[in-house]
C-alpha cells in the first residue's frame, strides 16, 4: 500500500481568485508550493490533485484549460504530481455528482487505482468541503488557512502548503 497527499488546487497550489480561474494570467502558483511538493515527493508520497471545477459546467472554461493549468504546474515542479482528478459538475447547472467535494469519490477512485493506504495519507485543502471529503475517505486532513473559508473540522491547520509539507515530513 502507498501513502498519498491529496491536494486541492485553487487556494492551495495556486492563488485563489475572486471568481473562477479561467485565464492563464490568473493562474499564479503560490509561494512555497514547489518546495512543499518536492518535500512530500522526497518523503515517498504520491501527489494527487483533486479539484472541483464547476466552471466547466457553467461554460466559463473547458476541461482542456484545466489540463493546461495542470501542465503549467507540472512544468514548474518538475512533473512530480502523479495524477489529476477534477469534478466538472455543479448541481445547479448539470447534475449532482459524488465526484464533487465534499463527497469523496475522486479520492476513493485514486485510492483504488494506486492502492493507497488511507491511514498514511492526507487531504490538504483550503475549504471545509475539502476537509469533509478527506474525512469521508478516511485520510488525515489539513486546512490551509487564510482563504475564503474557515473550519474547525480539520485535524491540523497551517498557513501554507510548505508549512503543511514540513509538518507531514517531520511526522514520519
Amino acid at each position: 500500500m502507498k501513502k498519498c497527499v491529496f491536494l486541492d488546487r485553487d487556494g492551495v497550489l495556486n492563488e485563489e481568485q475572486n471568481d473562477y480561474v479561467s485565464r492563464e494570467e490568473d493562474f499564479v502558483i503560490r509561494n512555497g508550493v514547489v518546495e512543499g511538493l518536492t518535500l512530500l515527493k522526497q518523503a515517498g508520497y504520491l501527489l494527487i490533485v483533486v479539484t472541483n471545477q464547476a466552471g466547466i459546467s457553467k461554460g466559463m472554461y473547458t476541461e482542456s484549460l484545466v489540463r493546461d493549468f495542470h501542465n503549467i504546474l507540472q512544468d514548474k515542479c518538475g512533473g512530480i504530481i502523479d495524477d489529476l482528478y477534477f469534478a466538472k459538475h455543479h448541481p445547479n447547472y448539470t447534475s449532482n455528482s459524488l465526484l464533487r467535494k465534499p463527497d469523496s469519490l475522486m479520492l476513493e477512485k485514486a485510492m483504488a487505482k494506486y492502492h493507497i493506504d488511507s491511514t498514511q495519507s492526507f487531504m490538504i485543502g483550503d475549504a471545509e468541503r475539502d476537509v469533509k471529503a478527506g474525512k469521508k475517505a478516511g485520510v488525515k486532513t489539513i486546512h490551509i488557512t487564510g482563504g475564503k473559508e474557515t473550519t474547525n473540522l480539520a485535524d491540523w491547520q497551517f498557513g501554507s502548503l510548505l508549512e503543511a509539507s514540513q509538518f507531514i515530513t517531520k511526522a514520519i
